[in-house]
């Protein structure tokens, strides 16, 4: 069974098992008509019947001063025989023993009758209403009963059968072929039915389902161009309580997501690849300026006065400080980016911290003749941090905000709490960060903007990395130059 389920679709099994929904619900309907027409048969003839016991007992005297009345009760069994055969009368005694019958031999299953349901019928009647049956050990029937007097004592009862056993034999016959034709009509019209209505109640209630399935195969066989066309379909009303509507939704907000990550996964690896080929040639650059004073002091050594030695000297130099600035930053940019480097925290002073990073920046800031401003509020806490992570993303900041403000400038650090927060802006009074850079800023640089590889780029990715790892981020703020701001959770 599992086997064969497992080889249908969902469509053949709905099909099924409304199919033996059908059946059993006429199957159903067929028991429940057959009940109560039985019950409302058998009620309608005892009603009707309810007298007959009485009727019986004043048209025959059963009784006489020795008991019964033989003749009389032969006279009334062969009457109704003639008459009735339906009916099955018994002569009971006060106890309910049947003392008189006109059953065939052997017939009599049980010689005593309950006196219970008899005392009901006489004093509170409800139909249908049953009683032993005689010719049946656990049976019951409608019946119709009188009590027998004789100068004015109760004697026995007339216990009369109404639907005895020829009527049963009979009706079980004809029930059969009426029940084999309705039957046979009930599964007919559930087959029309189920034909009729596969056709309407499928095509709407599985049409959802259908388009589903056609979404997930375009998802299944359609590469990006199927995501990209599933996610622009138009979602069903968020406030349908339809499981398929939701399950819709669902698959397409799926390739909605899948199809931002593809092309976020593809703007990375454009941005690798391009990022890859701006390091090359900004290595390259020095790399050749370097190799260039150095082949000149080879070839023109002898003809190159102290003076020009150490000028090209010197310039060599500082090409080959700048590849290996430039090389440093990429190795610190990867073991942040993959994860290599995890902060070690421990609390400290910031203000202290912000003051000694101060110190280091003080030469160079009086060599191009700059103010360093630092404005701190009191009362401060500590904070949680990496102390060499912190102390780099501060140098990295003012060293970068000194490079790019004119002399006679100011850059300027203020700490302040807000909202259970250590705040930190640096700020200057530089040109400002260009328009063009302001979306890209804290990016790898691309094709479009590779001048920041020498002009802060790669140190504004490494402070954006290390403040990542504190759970903290910077961001650009508005202003005449150029500003970043930060936090820490005290």
């Amino acid at each position: 069974m599992s086997f064969l389920t497992r080889r249908m679709t969902l469509i053949g099994r709905l099909t099924c098992v409304f199919t033996l929904l059908l059946v059993l619900f006429a199957a159903g309907l067929l028991g429940l008509q057959r009940y109560s027409n039985e019950r409302y048969t058998r009620a309608m003839v005892q009603e009707l019947s309810a007298g007959l016991a009485a009727h019986i007992a004043d048209s025959y005297p059963l009784l006489s001063s020795q008991g019964l009345n033989q003749n009389s009760v032969r006279s009334l069994f062969d009457h109704l025989m003639a008459v009735n055969p339906s009916v099955e009368v018994y002569l009971l005694d006060k106890t309910g023993r049947i003392i008189g019958d006109a059953a065939p031999q052997g017939r009599i299953q049980r010689r005593q009758v309950d006196i219970e349901p008899i005392t009901e019928f006489l004093t509170r009647p409800h139909y249908p209403l049953y009683g032993d049956d005689p010719r049946s050990p656990g049976g019951h029937k409608v019946f119709s009963v009188a009590p027998l007097r004789y100068q004015g004592q109760l004697q026995g009862y007339l216990y009369v059968i109404l639907l005895g056993e020829d009527y049963a034999r009979l009706r079980s016959g004809a029930e059969q072929g009426s029940l084999l034709t309705l039957a046979s009509g009930a599964t007919l019209l559930a087959v029309v039915l189920l034909g009729a209505l596969a056709v309407l109640a499928f095509s709407w209630v599985t049409r959802p389902l259908r388009r589903l399935s056609a979404r997930v195969r375009t998802l299944e066989n359609g590469g990006l161009a199927g995501m990209q066309s599933v996610a622009a379909q138009r979602p069903p009303d968020a406030g349908s309580a339809d499981e398929i509507q939701q399950l819709q939704r669902g698959v397409i907000a799926m390739a909605e997501q899948i199809a931002a990550q593809w092309e976020s996964l593809a703007r990375q690896e454009q941005q690798r690849r391009e990022f890859i080929a701006n390091v090359s040639h900004d290595l390259r650059t020095p790399l050749t300026a370097l190799h260039g004073y150095l082949e000149t002091l080879l070839v023109m050594s002898g003809s190159l006065s102290e003076r020009e030695k150490r000028h090209y000297l010197e310039t060599a130099l500082a090409q080959s400080r700048k590849v290996g600035g430039l090389a440093q930053s990429l190795f610190e940019l990867a073991r942040l980016e993959y994860g290599v480097v995890k902060p070690l925290k421990e609390r400290f002073s910031l203000p202290e911290l912000v003051q000694d990073v101060f110190q280091k920046m003080e030469l160079m800031a009086r060599a191009r003749e700059q103010q360093l401003v630092l404005d701190i509020a009191p009362d401060l806490p500590m904070i949680e941090a990496d102390l060499g992570m912190i102390e780099r993303v501060l140098t990295n900041l003012i060293d970068n905000a000194l490079r790019h403000t004119p002399e006679q400038g100011a850059v300027s650090v203020r700490l302040w709490q807000d909202a259970g927060r250590v705040m930190v802006r640096v700020s200057d009074t530089g040109p400002g960060v260009p328009e063009a850079l302001k979306a890209t800023l804290f990016l790898r640089p691309s094709l479009l903007n590779h001048q920041r590889l020498t002009s802060g780029g790669l140190g504004l990715m490494i402070v954006r990395q290390m403040l990542q790892l504190h759970d903290s981020d910077i961001r650009l703020r508005e202003g005449p130059g150029a500003s970043f701001e930060f936090g820490f959770q005290v």
